[in-house]
């Protein structure tokens, strides 16, 4: 039994459709919070138990008789999202898990300027003292993300953000595609595996760039200043605490560490990952519409 935490949000649900793929639906299960958002996968012959990472009662439930649990990374930040994840990973060892795979970052590291990289380099520690065989998931950052970066760039013209750098931006169904084939193919990865990333690492420039070939129309790269960019957000109803969270991406990406690159990704999927301009064309498309 492979058992994938988080089976309905946005990277676990795409990571059981590649899985079953792969392996019989009845070898798969999934830990949710809400199982009555996951009576399709059980219609498909999926496991569906309830798992909430701040109940280790109801994961020892989902995680028995798994042989390897995934935990999909939680969206808390801080000390919040390490205890839960240390919770689902001991409660994952606890149940017999053979190996225990999260799904860490290409950036993570105790001195990142970027909240949830420090909490993958703990929560990697934590895997590492379980005392069972891990392998955590080094993936490249969501591309998905740009989508939010260029809040009204098309309606503007000026794609206004903090100074930034490249960024190795990747495809969740990428990412999903490269977690089924290491799941299906148990022990590919001891530890952290090399950069699970696109080839091409693009910053806002690059992004505006794109934007400006695929409207037509200029589209204006503006640097805003940290403090003014988060008061913005603060004041369109972003919790002051996760607006400066967002500041420290641009400061992580400004010092590089988000930049690696590598080929393991496609030569994992055996195809070429999505780019940042294909993603692009289709938010153009979306809002033309």
């Amino acid at each position: 039994m492979i058992v994938i935490t988080g089976g309905t949000g946005q990277l676990g649900s795409q990571i059981v459709d590649r899985l079953i793929e792969r392996v019989p639906a009845d070898r798969v299960g999934v830990s949710v919070r809400d199982t009555d958002r996951a009576t399709d996968l059980a219609a498909r012959g999926v496991r569906v138990r309830r798992g909430n990472f701040s109940d280790p009662g109801s994961l020892a439930e989902a995680f028995e008789g798994a042989a390897q649990v995934l935990v999909v990374s939680t969206n808390e930040s801080g000390e919040t999202a390490v205890a839960q994840h240390a919770t689902a990973i001991e409660a994952a060892r606890d149940a017999g898990a053979k190996r225990i795979l999260y799904t860490a970052h290409q950036g993570t590291a105790d001195d990142s300027a970027f909240v949830p990289m420090v909490d993958h380099a703990a929560t990697e520690r934590h895997l590492a003292k379980a005392g069972t065989p891990f392998t955590a998931l080094r993936n490249g950052f969501y591309a998905s993300t740009v989508a939010h970066l260029i809040g009204r760039a098309l309606e503007t013209g000026e794609l206004v953000a903090p100074a930034d750098g490249r960024v190795s931006w990747t495809a969740h169904a990428d990412l999903a595609e490269a977690a089924a084939v290491i799941l299906a193919d148990e022990g590919r990865f001891d530890g952290p595996t090399p950069p699970l990333t696109a080839p091409d690492a693009l910053d806002l420039d690059d992004v505006a760039g794109i934007l400006t070939e695929l409207t037509g129309r200029s589209i204006r790269r503006v640097v805003a200043d940290d403090t003014e960019w988060a008061a913005a957000l603060a004041g369109n109803g972003v919790p002051a605490e996760r607006a400066d969270m967002l500041v420290g991406m641009f400061r992580a990406a400004r010092r590089g560490e988000f930049t690696t690159t590598g080929p393991d990704l496609e030569n994992l999927i055996q195809r070429p990952a999505v780019r940042v301009r294909s993603m692009l064309e289709e938010v153009v498309d979306q809002r033309r519409a």
